[in-house]
């Protein structure tokens, strides 16, 4: 016992003893034998693709079990200096490019589209799930594409970077664009095992995903693009057609479109000074207090995640004076740089730990990165403070609720703030449980209210919204426990607070 607790003890000090390099190696031949024998459960195609896979999954495990102690020492983080964090206002001022139609013919579009729609209470992609007039997440960037290649006469091909979850059925709808003035791509991140937190070795019987198997295996996080984004061949496929740069972003996110006055900027510098990683950020807000932040640390540009905090600093991190912009996902990425830092394996992203319980109550540990993390890597990388209306993610109901409504007008699959609205922000919306799951949220509005004069709406239990409700100012609706608020039609809330019991019934 006693060596063990020194053993502790020196690990907590970051210092690897003897004891722990030999208990390290045990771990890593282990996991090493272990994915040799899930190889053999695998067919000759799928073998292949997960050597592939595997090799990744073992240099993430090796650095997992280097013991380095905490990710970031906080005493070495420094705010930015000021010209690595450019306005989006000092970019827009140089104009659009001179040849805007031979600047997009060297750019690709790329959205991450790894991730299912169960938090939303819907089964497959969360990219096929409708947001705006029928239209699904992966209409409008089909769309707003299509609308820039028709403009321009170019030719932007779209990207998905899929996941085991979301391939197949991804694929199956692709085919309604084929007749799209765009070329579509896919390629799969990479399947993880999930590691036992005990045992540090995978759940997994087989390289299967069904029966026990289900909840064996895991998308590594969107940082696995370089890696997986090289090993299918497409990184070279597209640079040998003259693409030079990636626009990276969620396929969740509806303000991440195509910015001319950005690519402007990344093709106009001089060649010896090439700007390599762009990373929009743009200013937190209450609602963003976990969102990732550039920092400085050790001379480069850095992504710092809440993961990554030490306990003690984690209300510094949140706070809004200190770290006043956060990471909006939306990254623009040279093609060349991928390809070296690749070949000469120097992305060296940081490890998040997400540790999960299974529904058989296992606690099991997932190893993943972030595409983000990779900018201290590229030359001359930069961040550019972008307007919030570049940031419009759709995570829940009551996203859902504001680009569903006329706070929004839809041009070419493109959201844009309404011009009838007078203040440019975005209202708080606040939906109760019993808005969580997309049908049942559809369910309570006969049609979506008028929130053009909206700021704060706050709704809590068995609620239901009649034909042309109009909401402005702060609106809160309070349903108890066994009450119900039917919101008659035609009504116009301003300012109100309803609780009580509130039953319409037809005649």
């Amino acid at each position: 016992m006693s060596l063990l607790v020194a053993a502790l003890a020196d690990l907590a000090g970051g210092v690897m003893t003897e004891f722990q390099e030999e208990l390290r190696q045990q771990h890593e031949d282990s996991m090493h034998r272990e994915l040799e024998a899930l190889l053999h459960t695998a067919t000759e195609p799928q073998a292949e693709i997960s050597r592939k896979e595997f090799d990744g999954f073992k240099k993430l495990f090796h650095r997992f079990l280097q013991v380095k102690g905490p990710a970031v020492d906080w005493a070495k983080i420094n705010r930015p200096p000021e010209d690595s964090i450019q306005p989006y206002e000092r970019i827009r001022a140089k104009g659009l490019p001179e040849d805007i139609a031979s600047c997009l013919n060297k750019l690709a579009v790329v959205k991450l589209n790894g991730g299912l729609g169960t938090s939303m209470g819907c089964k497959g992609p969360k990219s096929l799930i409708s947001v705006r007039s029928e239209n699904t997440f992966l209409d409008l960037t089909v769309q707003q594409i299509e609308h820039l290649n028709k403009t321009f006469d170019t030719n932007v091909p779209l990207v998905l970077m899929n996941s085991f979850n979301t391939d197949e059925d991804t694929k199956k709808i692709l085919m309604k664009y084929k007749h799209y003035k765009v070329k579509i791509h896919t390629f799969n991140q990479s399947r993880y095992p999930r590691i036992n937190k005990e045992s540090l070795l995978p759940i997994a019987r087989t390289t299967g995903t069904s029966g026990e198997n289900a909840e064996a295996w895991y998308p590594p996080g969107h940082g696995d693009i370089y890696a997986s984004f090289s090993n299918s061949g497409l990184l070279d496929a597209l640079l040998a057609e003259g693409k030079e740069y990636i626009f990276v972003s969620n396929i969740d996110n509806l303000g991440a479109t195509v910015d001319l006055f950005i690519l402007r900027h990344l093709m106009s510098q001089p060649a010896d000074r090439r700007c390599e990683f762009i990373m929009e950020v743009t200013d937190k807000t209450r609602a963003d207090v976990k969102g990732g932040t550039l920092i400085q640390y050790e001379d480069h540009l850095r992504l710092l995640e809440i993961a990554q905090v030490p306990k003690a600093h984690v209300d510094e991190f949140k706070s809004v004076t200190k770290f006043k912009i956060f990471n909006t996902n939306n990254l623009w990425i040279s093609l060349p740089a991928v390809k070296r830092l690749q070949e000469q394996n120097h992305l060296d992203l940081e490890i998040i730990v997400n540790p999960k319980t299974l529904d058989g109550g296992l606690n099991v540990i997932q190893l993943e990165t972030a595409v983000g993390a990779a900018i201290k890597s590229f030359n001359n990388a930069m961040g550019v403070n972008v307007p919030r209306s570049r940031f419009l993610p759709v995570k829940t109901s009551s996203d859902l609720l504001l680009v569903m409504s006329n706070l929004y007008s839809l041009d070419a699959g493109s959201l844009t703030m309404s011009q009838k609205r007078e203040f440019p922000t975005t209202p708080h919306v606040k939906l109760g449980s019993s808005f969580t799951k997309v049908q049942e949220f559809l369910s309570r509005f006969e049609n979506i209210p008028d929130m053009l004069e909206l700021d704060h709406l706050t709704v809590s239990g068995d609620v239901t919204f009649g034909n042309k409700v109009s909401l402005k100012g702060t609106v809160i609706i309070i349903a108890n426990h066994g009450d119900r608020i039917d919101i008659p039609a035609g009504a116009m809330l301003e300012n109100k607070i309803v609780s009580g019991n509130l039953r319409i019934l037809d005649h």
